[in-house]
């Protein structure tokens, strides 16, 4: 069965970097994309940043120039890094894999900007 497992969220100042990680495990052949998604308090969820399997990445403008997203192949794992972070960027931050056609979600973390 495959699961995401997100690390990396905490509490960060604004104007601060963080970097996040999810690991993909779970018997699979090979992964189509994987990328980040944000939901913020009483709002909808987002995307973030996704990179598919061919190298392309879509970022979302909100973070464009702030937000990088890369993987590991050999552990399965993709990474978001953020900087210059703003209270706005505040919120469950949750990893997803295209597997097989299916689409898998992490647990989430919460990344919370603030001073």
């Amino acid at each position: 069965q495959v699961q995401l497992v997100e690390s990396g969220g905490g509490l960060v100042q604004p104007g601060g970097s963080l970097r996040l990680s999810c690991a993909a495990s779970g018997g699979f052949f090979s992964i189509n994309g994987m990328g980040w998604y944000r939901q913020a308090p009483g709002k909808q969820r987002e995307l973030v940043a996704v990179l598919t399997s061919g190298g392309r990445t879509n970022i979302a403008d909100s973070v464009k120039g702030r937000a990088t997203i890369s993987n590991d192949n050999a552990k399965n794992t993709v990474y978001l890094q953020m900087n210059s972070l703003k209270p706005e960027d505040t919120a469950v931050y949750y990893c997803n894999a295209l597997i097989g056609g299916l689409n898998y979600w992490g647990k989430g973390t919460l990344v919370t900007v603030s001073s």
